[in-house]
């Protein structure tokens, strides 16, 4: 009799008996089980990071000068060309202070003019007594010196009113310049996206930096498209990459912007670098302040190994994959590296051509005998 007959036999007599022979019955089933073989490979993954539009160029509009705000010729959403003046401040005080550097100015030109004179009718007057001096005896020696002396007084007389004009051309040209600041202008082509003043209001520098801008101006034609890259993709950062990205507000629309620079630097904080994104929105649907779902895209540098996402095992005390050598089935605890659609990056103990269960489970046992079928090619 056999060992299976006298266990089955017996088994009638006892539930003991039963489950140890079905058991034994089990231990002796061959699983037939499909394998693959580990590859290497450079892995390209995708994954979807949050991102956040911010516009391309953007300025608070602060008064440089005291004023009163006189006129305001643009409004929130209102569209500017570069140069273009946005509001205009009234300050007499200004006004005053150049007029009287132009009087100032104008004073030392007239006071130059009869130096110039003076100075030319005694610069003749020198070379007369100078010539007449040749013949002996024609001019006294201390009437030529008293000459030179007063042709000296008035050249010096002549360079310090230039001295003089050039102060006063200089304190003109800043009093123009602080008239300048009367009128505010806009530095880049843009859209006013606040307005925090109203006509009549008193404005100026004394606010201090923390008070709210006159105006804010903003470049929302190109806009820069901020993602946090975490520091395991970086590898992906390419300039000139085009990257494709989605917005809630258009959610079957795929846009697409060109990786123009990044951070450079680990945030030691969120351990990720910040990368920016050109996009271009002539078309106005994008705006700052949405938050896009971009679709990074990063290739390992180098060939790695490779399973199907099936053949990796996960359980609360280990991660493993089955490697079937010699009909036995052969746990290989692995970790997981990065992934794409249906592959997954595994580090451990095997090397490529090694072959594993296509659809790993805890119920192939460690050491348990398999039958290998291999996939038609």
């Amino acid at each position: 009799m056999t060992l299976r007959a006298f266990i089955m036999n017996r088994a009638s007599t006892g539930g003991v008996l039963a489950v140890l022979a079905a058991a034994a019955v089990s231990a002796q089933v061959v699983r037939t089980v499909e394998v693959v073989t580990v590859a290497t490979r450079a892995l390209a993954r995708t994954r979807t990071l949050p991102g956040e539009f911010l516009p391309y160029d953007s300025v608070p509009l602060h008064a440089k000068v005291t004023g009163f705000v006189n006129r305001i010729d643009v409004d929130r959403g209102s569209v500017v060309r570069r140069g273009q003046v946005l509001l205009t401040i009234d300050a007499p005080e200004l006004v005053a202070q150049r007029a009287e550097a132009e009087a100032k100015l104008a004073a030392v030109r007239s006071q130059q003019v009869e130096a110039q004179a003076k100075l030319a009718a005694a610069q003749n007057t020198y070379d007369g007594l100078k010539t007449a001096s040749a013949t002996k005896g024609a001019v006294a020696e201390n009437e030529l010196v008293q000459a030179q002396k007063a042709l000296d007084a008035i050249r010096a007389s002549v360079e310090t009113l230039d001295a003089q004009s050039r102060a006063a051309r200089a304190s003109l040209d800043a009093q123009r310049e602080l008239q300048s600041y009367l009128r505010l202008t806009a530095p880049f082509d843009g859209v006013i996206t606040e307005r925090n003043v109203s006509p009549g209001a008193l404005v100026g520098p004394q606010a201090g930096a923390g008070a709210p801008p006159l105006l804010k101006l903003e470049n929302v034609r190109r806009l820069r498209l901020v993602v946090a890259v975490p520091e395991a993709d970086v590898s992906g950062i390419a300039r000139g990459t085009h990257v494709a990205f989605t917005v809630p507000a258009y959610p079957s629309i795929p846009f697409h912007g060109r990786l123009a620079r990044s951070a450079g630097s680990i945030d030691p904080k969120t351990r990720t670098m910040a990368v920016e994104i050109d996009v271009m929105n002539t078309d106005g649907r994008l705006a700052p302040g949405m938050y896009p779902e971009v679709k990074w895209t990063t290739q390992t540098p180098g060939s790695t190994l490779t399973v199907p996402r099936t053949a990796v095992v996960v359980t609360t005390e280990r991660v493993f994959v089955i490697r079937v050598r010699n009909g036995r089935a052969e746990w290989v605890d692995v970790k997981r590296g990065g992934s794409d659609k249906d592959t997954v990056e595994v580090f451990g103990g095997l090397k490529p051509g090694d072959e594993v269960v296509l659809r790993g489970s805890d119920e192939i046992r460690n050491g348990a005998s398999v039958s290998v079928r291999r996939p038609a090619s």
